[in-house]
């Protein structure tokens, strides 16, 4: 079993990172990058994001920050790192479904009232439609 760590370089998500090595034990983890992309986008919108997605899988780890790659090369704990395009709530499900996800582990910004209604929340989403136990870190 795999534990899944959506990743998109802030604090919050980083704080999760730290969590799930700290107390997921020995599974691996899969910090899971997701390129949005807006609504509306055409062909040419498309084939950029084709285009990035191409390179971000190149980059791979390399675009994780130096403390991040600090703390998971000082544990012991196997990780991996997928990229994928979409919306990140969607994808995170997505992923989890199809791949063997025993856990997700995502970081909240924890925004309350009207900023959380305007701006939705990725892992009030998450924690609703994913298909194994939520972990939010905030």
């Amino acid at each position: 079993m795999v534990v899944l760590v959506p990743y998109d370089g802030s604090q919050p998500a980083q704080q999760a990172v730290e969590y799930a090595i700290d107390n997921c034990g020995d599974q691996p983890i899969v910090l899971l990058r997701v390129i949005e992309f807006a609504d509306g986008s055409l062909e040419a919108g498309v084939d950029l994001i084709k285009e990035r997605l191409k390179e971000s899988r190149e980059e791979g780890a390399a675009e994780l920050s130096e403390e991040l790659l600090e703390t998971l090369n000082d544990s012991t704990v196997d990780y991996d790192v997928e990229t994928v395009v979409g919306k990140p709530a969607r994808e995170i499900v997505e992923f989890a479904e199809a791949n063997d996800i025993s856990q997700i582990v995502i970081g909240s910004h924890g925004r309350t009232g009207a900023s959380r209604v305007l701006l939705g929340s990725v892992a009030q989403t998450v924690v609703r439609r994913a298909p194994t136990p939520v972990t939010v870190v905030r």
